[in-house]
C-alpha cells in the first residue's frame, strides 16, 4: 500500500533528534511559556520574516484570535464583512464567523484554486473590513490586484498559512506579505507538530499585543484581565518539536517539489488536469509552491480513485463539500458558486511528501497513465 501521508515514517526520519527534543522538556520540568516556546517564536518568526510570531493551540485559534484582536482595538465590529475564497477549508470561515463578522465569498480561478483577484473588487461594500487570502494546497495566493484593492479600500489583509510554510511571493515568505497571518502545524502540514498547534506571525506591534494577551485568557500579566480572552497556547513539547523541524523545512519543501516535478514531467492521461504551474517556478529559489498537496481534477474523479484504491494506492479528497453546501452554513445552501463547486467535485490529491520513495512515485504516475474512464 502506498500511504497518501506516512506520519510515522517522516517523524522517524527526524530521530534521535526528535525524542531528544522531548526529552529536554521533560528534564526542564517546565511545560508551557518556557524557553522552548521563545526559542521557537524567535525562530519561526526569522524564517517567516516577520517582527512577531505568537504560538498558539492551533490555526484555527490562530485566525480567530487574529480577528478578536481587531475587534478588540475597535478596527472591526460585528456585522463587518471579510473577504475570503469560496473554496477554502471550512475553518477559515469558522474563524469569521466565529467572531460574529460576515463572511463574504468570493470564487477561485480554476487553474489555481486560489481566490480570483478579478472577482475581489465587486463584493467590496462599505462594511468590508478585511480581505484574507489563503494559500491553498501550499501555493502562494498573494497578487497585486489584492495588495492594491487591500490599499485602495484601507481592508485589512489577512493569510491564511495553514498549508504554505515556506513558501515564497517574490522574495518574501507567504505569512509576512499582509498585516497578519495565521499559521497551522497540524500533524499532515509540511511543517508538522505532533498534535494541534499554531502561530500567529506579524509586523503590527499592537495586533501582536493583544493577541498574546487574548490567547491567555486576556492577560498580559499574572492575575490582570484586559480582555475576555480564552486559553490557546502552544505547549513546550510541540515548540521543542517544531524548532527541530523548522531546520529541515526548506529541505523537506525541495523534496515534495522533485515528486511534483515527476507528476508533472510524466503523468499524460488526457483525462487528468495537472496543476497549472509557470516551469521557471519549478526550478526557482524562491518557490511560489511548496506543495502541501499535489491535486489533479478529472470529471471522473471518484472512478478514478476507486480504481487508484484498487491499485493499492491511497489518495484524499480536499475537500468534497464546498461550504456554502455545509449544513453548518444551511442559510447558504441556495447559493451557487459553480467554479467552486466543480473543484470540489474534481479534485483528488496524490501521495505526496518528503519521505516517499520515487520507486512509489513512479508506480502512481504508470497507475494514472493506464486508467482509462470505463
Amino acid at each position: 500500500m502506498i500511504k497518501f501521508l506516512d506520519l510515522k515514517k517522516i517523524n522517524d526520519a527526524c530521530e534521535p533528534g526528535l525524542s531528544q527534543a522531548i526529552q529536554r522538556v521533560l528534564d526542564s520540568g517546565w511545560y508551557l511559556f518556557g524557553n522552548e516556546l521563545k526559542g521557537f517564536e524567535q525562530e519561526y518568526g526569522q524564517y517567516i520574516g516577520t517582527e512577531h510570531c505568537i504560538g498558539v493551540a492551533n490555526g484555527l485559534d490562530a485566525l480567530r484570535l487574529i480577528l478578536r484582536a481587531y475587534i478588540e482595538l475597535g478596527i472591526m465590529q460585528e456585522g463587518d464583512e471579510i473577504i475570503l475564497p469560496s473554496n477554502t477549508y471550512i475553518a477559515s470561515i469558522l474563524a469569521v464567523s466565529d467572531n460574529r463578522l460576515v463572511p463574504v465569498l468570493v470564487e477561485p480561478d480554476i487553474d489555481t484554486c486560489n481566490i480570483d483577484p478579478d472577482r475581489i473588487e465587486e463584493k467590496i461594500t462599505s462594511r468590508t473590513k478585511g480581505i484574507m487570502i489563503v494559500h491553498l494546497y501550499g501555493q502562494n495566493a498573494m497578487q497585486p490586484e489584492i495588495r492594491r484593492l487591500a490599499d485602495e479600500y484601507n481592508l485589512k489583509l489577512i493569510e491564511d498559512n495553514a498549508q504554505a510554510q515556506g513558501c515564497y511571493y517574490g522574495d518574501k515568505r507567504t505569512g509576512s506579505l499582509g498585516d497578519v497571518a495565521g499559521h497551522s502545524f497540524y500533524p499532515g502540514k509540511n511543517l508538522g507538530a505532533l498534535g494541534d498547534a499554531g502561530a500567529v506571525t506579524t509586523n503590527d506591534d499592537n495586533i501582536a499585543s493583544v493577541i498574546r494577551a487574548l490567547a491567555n485568557y486576556g492577560s498580559s500579566e499574572k492575575y490582570t484581565n484586559d480582555y475576555q480572552g480564552l486559553n490557546s497556547r502552544l505547549d513546550e513539547i510541540q515548540a521543542a518539536v517544531l524548532r527541530l523541524k523548522l531546520q529541515k523545512l526548506d529541505a523537506d519543501n525541495q523534496l515534495r517539489k522533485e515528486i511534483a516535478v515527476l507528476y508533472l514531467d510524466r503523468i499524460t492521461n488526457s483525462e487528468i488536469v495537472l496543476p497549472a504551474i509557470p516551469a521557471d517556478d519549478l526550478y526557482s529559489e524562491n518557490p511560489s509552491h511548496v506543495w502541501h498537496l499535489f491535486i489533479i481534477r478529472t470529471k471522473i474523479r471518484d472512478e478514478l480513485q476507486k480504481y487508484l484504491a484498487d491499485k493499492d494506492v491511497q489518495t484524499v479528497i480536499h475537500y468534497p463539500i464546498p461550504a456554502h453546501k455545509q449544513n453548518a452554513y444551511k442559510a447558504w445552501n441556495h447559493l451557487s458558486f459553480p467554479v467552486s463547486e466543480r473543484i470540489h467535485s474534481e479534485v483528488l490529491s496524490l501521495p505526496i511528501s518528503q519521505v516517499m520513495n520515487i520507486s512509489d512515485v513512479e508506480y502512481v504516475i504508470d497507475q494514472l497513465n493506464k486508467f482509462r474512464h470505463a
